[in-house]
């Protein structure tokens, strides 16, 4: 039988299943072969800088989580849907959710900075439309809503035997009910009632 052709992307195609089905920590060489099944020598012709492999297996995860949001939002309630789809992400996928929030972003010295590289560009400006709110308040709201759900999705992502994701969504519309308040005034669950609640834009461009 001829010897298996061993590639870069069947590494980093295995690498990024351990990572998904283990987290990063479990993104060694001996299991990465293990996987393949064949022996550590070919893989490290490709692991010589096991930082530059991991880097790969986070920009393969954000790859699988645009997929996974475009998947899973409702166009016709952007903002709610979204950010119901990052809990759901954490719930089903948590090793992912963990890694691409917790991967090393530079360049970032203040909240402007992480919004400005986290949010689309057009974000504030579609949430404004929608909610009828002035776009800075859109902004600010965004923002928070953004923090508030990477937060409980992280908690949502490092518990077993876990909390049930409707009880992390329902916390997360209670949150967006205050947030909204504070941002426009006692009466602005009435002016957006029928509009779309709770989220956030998805996270990467």
């Amino acid at each position: 039988m001829p010897k298996q052709r061993i590639t870069k992307d069947m590494v980093v195609e295995s690498a990024f299943e351990i990572a998904r089905q283990g987290g990063m920590e479990q993104v060694l060489v001996r299991n990465i072969a293990a996987r393949i099944g064949c022996s550590v020598q070919p893989i490290y012709s490709y692991c010589r800088n096991m930082d530059g492999l991991r880097r790969e297996v986070t920009e393969q995860t954000s790859a699988f989580i645009r997929k996974y949001l475009a998947a899973h939002i409702d166009k016709n309630d952007l903002f709610r849907s979204t950010g119901q789809s990052w809990i759901r992400l954490a719930e089903e996928e948590p090793h992912l959710f963990k890694i691409f929030v917790f991967h090393q972003r530079d360049g970032i010295s203040s909240l402007v900075d992480l919004y400005q590289s986290e949010a689309g560009s057009q974000t504030a400006g579609a949430i404004a439309k929608q909610l009828n709110i002035a776009e800075t308040q859109a902004r600010q709201l965004h923002l928070n809503m953004l923090i508030y759900t990477v937060g409980i999705g992280t908690i949502l992502s490092v518990t077993t035997p876990g909390i049930p994701a409707d009880e992390i969504l329902a916390q997360q519309e209670t949150a967006y009910q205050a947030f909204l308040q504070q941002i426009t005034g006692p009466d602005s669950g009435k002016n957006t009632e029928t509009t779309s609640k709770a989220g956030t834009e998805r996270i990467t461009e």
